[in-house]
């Protein structure tokens, strides 16, 4: 497991270092929205179209979303509430509900999940992402940074999910599954080469996202309530909730790790859009991120994974 967090830890530093020397003189903020933007709109939906066309769905779906909706609930209640108790200014006090609600389930959850419990566990990310984060973070997420923003932006919902491609991948894949569709072998070799390179890719433009500028670190006092919300409470909630159901073991176990995620990293995009403080909300997912690498492996012992 810990040479697992190793060689996930290393690409991501990769990511750090290729924004820091800049190899090529190729501008890093581009070259992140390049990566991300082929694995939003092509890898990941192939990868989502790939596995849930053909994983078991039942209770244990509905026991991932309703655990999934739990968690973001949760963090956004207290995330709210530290805010109330700190008497933050509006921008802080959107962008720090935000990092404290949304964890990284894709860039980060899906390849830890992947590379320490094996590919079965890509179902639960994608399902506890697509199904309950997203939708979340389109409807609670957009009110709260359109309350504490300072830019006049108008959306609707569900005009804000026609522009979710992995949705959509989602979407048909579920009803390949129930109506029974066999998946062509020739199609699945291809979405299997296709999603390959998500993982990889993810964890490279996380890398090349994160903010280390000195100057930033003055807020670190204000995000220690982050921490503690996204690292170590969320995944508790979530682990009490998830002990009483009829999860098996493994999908808990992923479950409880999908919860236990930092920061997610789009939320940046909703910073800008919306006028929150977009250079706090960056460096809580450098913050949280790092801060992950040694509270993940205490959740692993915790949930018994070798």
């Amino acid at each position: 497991m810990f040479d697992v967090l190793l060689q996930m830890a290393g690409l991501i530093l990769c990511g750090t270092l290729w924004r820091f020397f800049r190899p090529g003189d190729i501008e890093p903020d581009l070259l992140r929205r390049g990566l991300s933007s082929l694995v939003y709109h092509l890898l990941l939906p192939a990868l989502v179209l790939g596995v849930l066309w053909q994983a078991p769905l039942g209770s244990q779906s509905l026991w991932i979303v309703f655990l999934a909706f739990s968690g973001v609930l949760f963090g956004l209640g207290l995330g709210w509430l530290s805010c109330r108790i700190w008497h933050l200014r509006p921008a802080v006090t959107g962008a720090v509900i935000l990092a404290a609600a949304f964890p990284n389930a894709t860039y980060l959850g899906l390849p830890v999940l992947e590379a320490t419990l094996g590919t079965w566990s890509r179902a639960v990310a994608i399902q506890y992402d697509l199904f309950a984060c997203t939708p979340l973070l389109l409807s609670a997420g957009v009110l709260i940074a359109r309350h504490y923003g300072h830019k006049a932006q108008h959306e609707r919902f569900l005009r804000g999910l026609f522009k979710v491609p992995p949705l959509w991948a989602a979407l048909l894949a579920l009803g390949l599954n129930l109506a029974g569709v066999e998946q062509p072998e020739l199609l699945e070799e291809w979405l299997l080469r296709l999603g390959q390179g998500v993982s990889l890719l993810m964890l490279l433009a996380l890398g090349m996202s994160l903010q280390w500028d000195n100057s930033r670190w003055k807020t670190l006092p204000t995000l220690l309530p982050v921490l503690l919300i996204q690292l170590l409470l969320t995944p508790a909630l979530v682990w009490l909730l998830g002990s009483g159901s009829d999860l098996e073991p493994r999908v808990l176990q992923a479950v409880v790790l999908e919860a236990a995620m930092p920061s997610m990293v789009i939320g940046i995009v909703l910073c800008d859009r919306f006028g929150l403080d977009t250079t706090l909300y960056a460096t809580t997912v450098t913050v949280t991120t790092a801060a992950s690498l040694l509270s993940l492996p205490l959740w692993f012992g915790w949930l018994g994974i070798a």
